[in-house]
């Protein structure tokens, strides 16, 4: 199980593939100041919706992060009591999304996230973008860009679960329209804020934007 977490403990990180930190220095209205941020990845998010069904795809996944911060891992060598923190703490409901990490088009990456982590294959003029927002803006500053798709029972062709080479272990649910709506302020349930935005897209602003266009 995703959520089965044992053997945790926090080290410093020196390096990684994914983040690099680095100090701006500069100068605001005449006053020196120093910021420190991470330099990451610009990142995609699918908003599915199967219209056979009337749910809404999304995934979820155990999150390091979420888990580190709920149960304040940020001591170097701290070992981790996992029978205290399960692994449960760090179990986040997301869109489908992904890092723009390979040499592809924005919209064949999105095409590209939703068949690994949700299993539909989606045609890529079925995906439709929503907008672009920058992410992390006092540690990151990236830019996801969201799509929104319709889908349908026979473009499932797998069971997704995202790639298994890439350590990803990704159970796609479904949402009913009220468990989506829910969701959007339910602040017992893990979730990215992109995901809020989403959802109130769908329910507020989906229809007007489509019959004003």
């Amino acid at each position: 199980m995703a959520d089965k977490i044992s053997d945790v403990s926090v080290s410093l990180c020196s390096s990684s593939q994914y983040v690099t930190p680095f100090r701006l220095l500069y100068k605001q209205d005449g006053v020196k100041k120093t910021w420190d941020y991470i330099k990451g990845h610009d990142s995609i998010a699918i908003l599915l919706y199967n219209k056979d069904r009337d749910v809404f795809p999304v995934v979820k996944q155990f999150r390091p992060a979420v888990y580190a911060a709920k149960i304040q891992a940020f001591t170097d060598g701290q070992i981790v009591d996992t029978a205290k923190h399960k692994g449960e703490e760090g179990m986040c409901i997301e869109l489908c999304a992904g890092i723009m990490d390979k040499n592809k088009d924005v919209t064949e990456m999105a095409q590209a996230e939703v068949l690994e982590e949700t299993g539909y294959k989606v045609p890529l003029e079925n995906l439709k973008k929503i907008t672009s927002f920058r992410c992390g803006v006092g540690t990151e500053g990236t830019q996801q860009t969201l799509f929104y798709a319709e889908v349908t029972d026979q473009m499932k062709v797998s069971s997704g679960g995202g790639l298994v080479e890439e350590g990803e272990m990704i159970e796609v649910i479904d949402l009913s329209r009220q468990e989506a709506f829910k969701c959007i302020m339910d602040e017992s349930i893990a979730k990215p804020c992109g995901m809020m935005f989403a959802f109130t897209w769908f329910f507020f602003m989906k229809d007007k934007e489509e019959t004003s266009s």
